[in-house]
């Protein structure tokens, strides 16, 4: 219901707006205390004097008039409303009626005209307020009965001749009309509230993209809208379904009873009506199947648009991983779960592999590093495979193998290494955690447990500027970057001091089974042994670990309209942040294409692969033989273990590659570091990144090919490359690419303050990105086509 507004008059207001007069039928207003109007003769039973009345009192028709302007009047108020309309223009107006409407006119007329005049004359006096007798005047009082054309002081102007029959209906025909006007006014007047009171309820959502986002909401509107009509097609189908299935059956039923279908006496005789009705029961199941999966393909379609609305529902579930798995280890690990639960099948390469088309796997190795693969249920031997790769380390400072150190100035302070550049300047005064795995020995077996102490435990302090030169560095990472996790207690400062390279550095073996536990902090051996749950007793179970420090801060929203992701772990390159985006993103796109992969005739593959930030030489990183391996030893699987010779030849030839790492968005305070045109804004769309000089994989077919794959779900690719003045860094794309031969390019989502502790993506660039990777995981296959000479 719309509010009644300043600007939506009263109806006895809106009568006097319109100059709206209806022929008199009571006394007349008095305007003379020294004259009384003679009273009519005839009282009609429905009251027009007034602006608004029905049949009751005046307060009563005012209101009723009121609500039925403004669009609060109920059904019964608005049928009595045009009741006495139709009763008003249907009813004739006497001839002193019409004398009286003549009379109002020419007081309109010419009252303005004496008060003017009047007011020139006597500048003080007050011609319609006066008390007393009216002072002399160029216009005369005059009386009632002279005929004369009357002045504005008059009260009544009674012609000597009564008005003609046309003259009455030319009164009526007045009113009706003045009345339509009423209608017509009150009409807009309600209009315009409505319009004023929606635009002071609408959101405020002026800002840049403002007509972007009304688009885009009323998009969304309308794909919500599709969306409820598709499952209100589907309920009413099924019931439709379900109905025919128990007239069916009721159906047989009957006939059954009377003998129809099958008799006891004789063999069962052919029913023409019954075998027409059960064909027709089936077309229409076929028919809903049909539509069924048409709905649902139609569903998936709009689902796995890159839109805003369908990238922003994965910012929450992202910065939970984020802040869950702050090391390499939480993170392989908790991909591991999900895709157990999305129903893929754990390997190990030390087994034979029995693989199945239409099947999902995954392997891991070192437990930092992990292949999964979906195998087409059309799959063919020497078929290519859209492969995803990308990396889970990043910058970090790991305990050294012997972590306790010399304690200075009353501070326990803990040996860390640096990884990759980590701990540089933006680690210094951050709350920083420890964790990662820890190797325990159960009974014969050596087994691996993951820790997480997500409390600040350590800080590397800074030198206060008061120190002048001392405090702006170069800082030496071996002295004067050591963090702080303690004060040294009197327990401790009671213990046995040993000088550092008085004997030697053993971690283990021989005769003292503890010899680990005692090379390391005993205050941090006891936090990460209750944290295991050991006991005091059992400390010493612990073998050796492999612990980083992390920043503990949550991973979070920000902006006005929180825009961004702030965070300390994005897979990539800054800290864990910039790794995990990309292949968190890689595996949802998986699990989402899981199911599709019944009509695919390739291999899914995502590749997470360790030591990137470091050269990726080791066992588990992308220069190794994990992806090459992996590989060939599903397609053989595949094929019974009976490869020819080219096999692994034409799969790699057949195969594409998309090398997913971070990159970096346009910075607002350094604009001239970056190249005109080659600089990613966030919260667009995936990032393919380029260079000259072979430092990525990107070339013109690669860009053409990931293009075409992105058109399919809507989603927008941006470009970056390196000023000529500026080094570009390296992805896994390039050594994968030349160690297999498949085609590949690099691709990724922006970021801004990449290397550091804490790096700042849009909050849709995650969702983005899952959506990118799924427009390629399912339509590579169909594109590759395109391309095929």
């Amino acid at each position: 219901m719309v509010k009644n507004t300043d600007s939506m008059q009263s109806l006895d207001d809106s009568m006097t707006d319109l100059n709206v007069s209806a022929p008199p039928n009571t006394q007349p207003r008095m305007l003379n205390q020294h004259y009384q109007a003679p009273q009519t003769t005839q009282q009609l039973p429905v009251r027009l004097n007034q602006p608004t009345q029905l049949v009751g009192i005046d307060n009563h028709t005012k209101l009723l008039m009121n609500r039925i302007a403004t669009g609060a009047a109920t059904a019964e108020e608005r049928a009595a409303w045009q009741e006495h309309v139709a009763a008003v223009k249907a009813r004739t107006q006497s001839a002193h009626d019409m004398q009286r409407l003549q009379w109002e006119q020419q007081q309109a007329r010419v009252l303005p005209q004496y008060q003017q005049h009047m007011a020139a004359m006597h500048p003080r006096s007050n011609p319609i307020g006066f008390s007393g007798p009216m002072p002399s005047s160029p216009i005369q009082n005059v009386s009632p009965d002279s005929g004369s054309n009357l002045g504005p002081m008059s009260k009544v102007w009674m012609p000597s001749v009564p008005p003609s029959d046309a003259q009455v209906e030319h009164g009526r025909q007045d009113y009706e009309l003045q009345l339509r006007l009423l209608e017509q006014q009150n009409r807009k007047r309600l209009s315009m509230a409505r319009e004023e009171q929606e635009r002071i309820a609408a959101p405020k959502v002026d800002r840049q993209g403002h007509e972007a986002y009304h688009a885009q909401f009323k998009k969304e509107a309308a794909r919500k809208h599709n969306a409820e009509q598709q499952q209100k097609e589907q309920l009413r189908m099924h019931q439709e379904y379900q109905r025919g299935m128990n007239e069916m059956s009721d159906n047989l039923e009957y006939q059954a009873e009377q003998g129809n279908l099958y008799a006891s006496d004789q063999p069962a005789k052919s029913n023409p009506a019954l075998e027409d009705y059960q064909m027709q029961l089936h077309l229409l199941d076929q028919s809903n199947k049909k539509r069924f999966a048409t709905a649902r393909a139609e569903q998936t379609h709009l689902s796995r648009q890159a839109t805003p609305a369908n990238a922003a529902k994965y910012t929450e579930p992202f910065c939970k991983f984020l802040t869950d798995n702050p090391t390499v280890f939480h993170a392989v690990s908790a991909i591991k779960k999900q895709l157990k639960d999305a129903g893929f099948s754990e390997l190990s390469e030390r087994d034979g592999w029995d693989l199945k088309t239409g099947g999902s796997y995954f392997v891991e190795r070192n437990g930092s590093s992990l292949i999964a693969f979906t195998v087409g249920g059309s799959y063919k031997t020497g078929n290519g495979a859209a492969i995803l790769a990308g990396h889970v380390d990043a910058l970090t400072a790991k305990l050294k193998p012997i972590s306790q150190v010399p304690n200075k100035a009353g501070y326990l302070q803990l040996g860390v290494a640096p990884y990759a550049g980590a701990p540089n300047s933006t680690w210094w005064d951050r709350d920083l955690g420890i964790g990662g795995r820890v190797l325990i020995k159960e009974g014969d077996k050596i087994v691996s447990k993951l820790v997480k102490l997500g409390w600040p435990i350590a800080r590397i302090p800074t030198l206060a500027p008061h120190f002048g030169a001392a405090a702006v560095g170069p800082f030496n990472a071996e002295t004067q970057m050591v963090p702080i996790i303690g004060l040294d207690s009197s327990e401790s400062s009671s213990e046995e001091r040993v000088e550092p390279f008085s004997q030697p550095s053993i971690l283990g073996g021989g005769d003292n089974a503890s010899t680990f536990v005692s090379t390391q902090p005993p205050r941090l051996v006891k936090a990460i042994g209750n944290e295991l749950g050991l006991s005091a007793s059992t400390y010493s179970n612990i073998v050796n670990w492999e612990l980083e420090l992390f920043d503990v801060q949550p991973a979070t929203v920000g902006g006005l309209d929180k825009e961004f992701i702030f965070a300390g772990q994005v897979l990539g390159r800054t800290h864990r942040f910039q790794a995990i985006m990309l292949t968190w993103a890689a595996i949802q796109a998986l699990i989402e294409t899981k199911d599709d992969a019944g009509d695919s005739s390739q291999l899914q593959v995502v590749g997470l692969f360790d030591d990137e930030e470091i050269g990726s030489g080791l066992r588990q990183g992308a220069r190794s033989n994990f992806l090459p391996t992996v590989l060939e030893r599903a397609v053989g699987a595949l094929a019974d273990h009976k490869l020819a010779s080219d096999v692994m030849g034409r799969t790699y030839a057949n195969s594409f590659l998309v090398s997913s790492d971070v990159t970096h968005a346009v910075n607002p305070n350094f604009l001239g570091a970056y190249l005109e045109n080659h600089a990613p804004h966030l919260n667009v769309g995936v990032v393919v990144s380029a260079d000259s000089n072979g430092h990525m994989t990107t070339d013109s077919v690669s860009t053409a090919i990931l293009q075409r794959c992105a058109e399919k779900v809507g989603a927008k690719l941006q470009v970056f490359q390196i000023r000529n003045d500026s080094r570009s860094g390296g992805t896994v794309g390039p050594m994968l690419s030349s160690m297999t031969g498949i085609r590949a390019v690099d691709a990724g989502i922006p970021q801004l303050s990449m290397h550091s502790i804490r790096a700042t993506t849009g909050s849709l660039d995650p969702g983005l990105g899952v959506k990118m990777f799924v427009g390629f995981l399912s339509g590579f296959e169909e594109v590759d086509s395109e391309f095929r000479g």
